[in-house]
């Protein structure tokens, strides 16, 4: 019987869901990200790529996200789901949940444009209803995203969408969607020990309304990982080169937040913490932050078929971080600058 209750609870952990009304979607907390497929990471073999994605889904990590604009990713779980549907029993195909984004240009926002738009995914994704649409928009001096939220709302009701949720919108913007009475369920924003800027109001108007947060650059693209513990990059060639297009974004985010120095610091923090465990830094990483407010689901990027790290990831539905952990980890991020001062709220570094 303690087996059979220990089980439940890493289950339980496992997944969450997202809604706002009648709407809902059971997520995996951990989820699958998929922008690196779009190119710099390293060439995607499609055969290679969709067999990862089962071996990700047959481990019971069975949500991807992925965008329109992430080169081949809709188009590889095109590739995947069929392979499910055939390969694999009716219960894991329940399971299975496809996120996408659309970014548009800020053109008008007709009817026909969203519809148009949008049957482009599904013929790519090759699903009746796309699990999740996460909306993003440039520039809020158009007023036109509420037009396309509208709009993507009634696909909703034609059952062409499951779920409307928003990217990158920051906290104001997200108060004036949902009073326009749209039904947003989840906002994917940046987010991690170092980048605690969700925390200063969004969660909150999350807990408030239950809009999810569901985060992304929770491990920055690598960094926070042994294998940049102990390494100095200011001497040339020294450290292990920033040679994908996340490890690049996430450095520039560590020298806003306090610099190399003192991310060793946290990074030397984080190992204690998981050496304690028995797990790694990336699996302490990601927990810290699905124990924050308002988080729904944290997104640890997947290199199809070149690397993976499912064990790491499914090491986090089973970790409790203790009092004495927290507080460790605390004491390191708040030596760093606000970066809500600096870079303003969630989105702003894209505006």
């Amino acid at each position: 019987m303690v087996t059979i209750r220990s089980e439940k609870t890493v289950v339980d952990k496992r997944v969450t869901v997202v809604k706002n009304g009648n709407d809902s979607l059971e997520i995996c907390r951990v989820l699958n990200g998929m922008w690196q497929t779009s190119g710099g990471w390293g060439r995607i073999d499609r055969d290679e790529a969709a067999n990862a994605m089962l071996r990700y889904a047959d481990a019971g990590l069975s949500t991807f996200d992925m965008a329109d604009i992430y080169g081949p990713a809709e188009d590889l779980y095109g590739i995947f789901i069929n392979r499910v549907r055939r390969e694999r029993p009716p219960e894991l195909l329940e399971q299975i949940r496809g996120l996408t984004k659309w970014v548009p240009p800020p053109v008008k926002m007709t009817g026909k444009y969203v519809r148009d738009k949008i049957n482009v995914s599904r013929k790519r994704m090759d699903v009746a209803a796309l699990d999740m649409l996460q909306f993003h928009w440039w520039d809020y001096s158009n007023s036109g995203y509420l037009d396309a939220l509208k709009h993507l709302t009634d696909l909703k009701e034609e059952g062409k969408i499951k779920t409307v949720a928003l990217t990158n919108f920051d906290t104001k913007r997200l108060q004036i969607i949902l009073e326009s009475g749209i039904p947003v369920v989840s906002n994917q924003v940046q987010h991690s020990i170092i980048d605690m800027r969700p925390q200063q109001g969004m969660a909150e108007l999350c807990q408030l309304t239950g809009v999810k947060l569901i985060t992304y650059g929770t491990v920055m693209g690598g960094l926070l990982s042994e294998k940049f513990l102990d390494t100095n990059l200011s001497i040339p060639f020294a450290g292990p080169p920033l040679n994908t297009p996340s490890l690049q974004k996430y450095k520039k985010m560590v020298d806003a937040w306090g610099g190399w120095s003192l991310f060793q610091v946290l990074l030397r923090t984080l190992k204690t913490v998981a050496n304690k465990h028995g797990i790694s830094i990336p699996t302490v990483a990601v927990k810290y932050i699905l124990d924050q407010p308002g988080v729904g689901g944290s997104m640890v990027g997947v290199r199809l078929g070149l690397s993976q790290h499912i064990h790491d990831c499914n090491a986090v539905f089973s970790l409790t971080l203790d009092e004495d952990d927290v507080n460790k980890i605390q004491a390191v991020s708040k030596k760093g600058k606000d970066l809500l001062k600096i870079i303003g709220d969630c989105g702003d570094e894209y505006r």
